[in-house]
């Protein structure tokens, strides 16, 4: 069995380097060779020795597959594995697995959405910055302030992320709107209170629109030009989920026309954002560094069921959150 239990963990300085990939290593159980690099390139031979590939966002790509190999997972620290070339993967008889059913990210970027929808809502970016700056803005920003309670709200991706927004929104008393892939089961709609519609549709309708879906290719830029130009001048648009959901370009380009009220970004294409990107510089933005997932708790969290998906299936039993 111990033959079985090489594990390569590649965790990029971006995302906590060296460091957490050791604290990452530790959980695993003691029998298991666990080599811990920044870059999928950085050691070649542990590549192709590994059994399993642990990664928190670093590329899996097509030749590091064909290099790897006795590869038999790829575990994916995240809900999220647009990084991994999963089409390689199955041809080469590869399992990549997330960590999408655990919960482990959830909570937490439900609260990074609602962190950065209050934010634009109550502007509290330009109000701190007017503030400091000796510059009592409150007769310029009343006209501008808004409120969560009684607008509508539009989830793209209902799953679990998607979800534990639409509970809290309950708490804010926003209706909710929703389009996913796969529409829940009644039962589920009807818990949240939540209606299905038409992409199209909920961009038309909704005051904030709330991207939780996974990047793939039918899903990059879903929010192109046309789509953005359907939201309300006064909509604010909010991403957790992955950059290259959204042209940054169009939204760049809506946000500087005054075509939309304002976004809250976490994520961006790619990462970290270059400094020419436009949106660092549009009016009534919030940004923050793909911090939705990290809290103390949930690095916890995300190595704990990371490394026990990986464990379970170099132990012959049959993994979690298999992307299918």
């Amino acid at each position: 069995m111990s033959a079985r239990r090489n594990v390569l963990a590649v965790v990029p300085p971006h995302v906590g380097g060296r460091a957490a990939g050791a604290g990452l290593a530790s959980v695993f159980p003691g029998d298991t060779h666990v080599t811990v690099v920044e870059s999928t390139d950085e050691d070649p031979a542990a590549l192709r020795a590994a059994h399993a590939v642990v990664t928190a966002l670093a590329p899996v790509t097509a030749g590091h597959l064909a290099a790897a190999e006795q590869l038999q997972l790829v575990q994916c620290a995240s809900h999220g594995y647009d990084y991994v070339d999963v089409t390689a993967a199955r041809a080469r008889g590869v399992t990549v697995c997330t960590i999408g059913s655990t919960g482990a990210e959830a909570q937490n970027v439900a609260e990074q959405t609602f962190a950065l929808m209050l934010a634009l809502a109550k502007r509290l970016v330009p109000a701190h910055t007017a503030l400091t700056q000796g510059d009592w803005a409150l007769p310029r920003l009343t006209r501008s302030i808004t409120e969560l309670s009684g607008k509508t709200l539009g989830i793209v991706g209902l799953g679990g992320i998607g979800q534990q927004v639409a509970r809290r929104a309950a708490a804010f008393d926003m209706t909710v709107l929703y389009t996913a892939r796969r529409r829940v089961p009644p039962e589920t709609e009807a818990r949240l209170a939540a209606r299905h519609v038409p992409l199209d549709e909920l961009l038309a309708a909704c005051d904030y629109v709330t991207l939780h879906a996974p990047l793939t290719e039918e899903t990059r830029h879903l929010l192109d030009a046309r789509r953005l130009a359907l939201l309300k001048p006064t909509a604010f648009v909010v991403n957790t989920a992955r950059g290259a959901l959204i042209d940054q370009d169009a939204l760049a380009d809506a946000l500087e026309k005054g075509a939309l009220a304002g976004a809250g970004l976490d994520v961006f294409e790619p990462e970290p954002p270059t400094p020419s990107l436009r949106l660092l510089k549009a009016p009534n933005v919030v940004l923050s560094p793909h911090v939705g997932g990290v809290t103390r708790e949930t690095v916890v969290r995300i190595g704990v069921a990371a490394v026990r998906n990986a464990t379970a299936f170099l132990a012959g039993e049959p993994p979690r959150d298999v992307v299918t």
